[in-house]
């Protein structure tokens, strides 16, 4: 039996105001919001996004973009307390690195700030974060020791909900298979299986 699969979007600040209950109504389950990029910004439109996926029952994600180049545990406490200022975690929510520059750095330094980053959300929050990246990037090294977090694969040239997985992983879970005018993902599963990948309450 083929599983189904969940709709979802991800945006930022480029996207200005999203209108959460009109998506909701075309059939979107689940969305990640930009909140945070390296050791200081912050996603003005963060808090509002946040707020806006929770009243329209999309299952919230949040995601911070990666600056290798800065101290991993840094940018993860900036994550964090972003997150806890704009209403902070419940049930179900879900986190996300986005992984796609490597400032510079080779792959070796890319891959163990990743580590290092996954591991603090991971051990602070419960959560295990996915890992958003595309093709090349993974295979040349810049993911190396993230298997065991679900990837979370841009691959706009594939056909929905095919894309090809790269090194380190065997397998997707969430495929951006679209990004105009709109970054559009998939899941490869249920609502309350993607939910069982996300926060609970101690």
């Amino acid at each position: 039996m083929k599983k189904r699969l969940l709709q979802g979007i991800d945006v930022s600040n480029w996207q200005g105001t999203v209108d959460w209950a009109g998506h909701a109504d075309q059939g979107v389950a689940f969305a990640f919001a930009k909140a945070t990029e390296g050791g200081d910004y912050t996603d003005k439109w963060f808090p509002r996004n946040w707020n806006g996926m929770r009243e329209s029952w999309i299952v919230c994600g949040a995601y911070h973009f990666a600056r290798p180049k800065g101290d991993p545990l840094e940018q993860a406490r900036h994550f964090l307390d972003v997150i806890r200022s704009a209403g902070g975690l419940r049930r179900g929510d879900l986190i996300a690195l986005d992984l796609e520059t490597n400032d510079g750095l080779g792959a070796e330094k890319v891959a163990r700030y990743a580590r290092r980053w996954c591991h603090f959300v991971e051990r602070h929050t419960g959560v295990r974060p996915f890992i958003y990246t595309f093709h090349t990037f993974a295979q040349n090294g810049h993911c190396s020791g993230l298997a065991e977090y679900p990837l979370w694969i841009a691959s706009p040239a594939s056909a929905r909900g095919e894309p090809a997985v790269p090194r380190p992983w065997n397998d997707w879970t969430i495929h951006q298979y679209d990004n105009r005018p709109l970054d559009r993902n998939v899941f490869h599963g249920s609502r309350k299986e993607l939910t069982r990948m996300g926060f609970r309450p101690r």
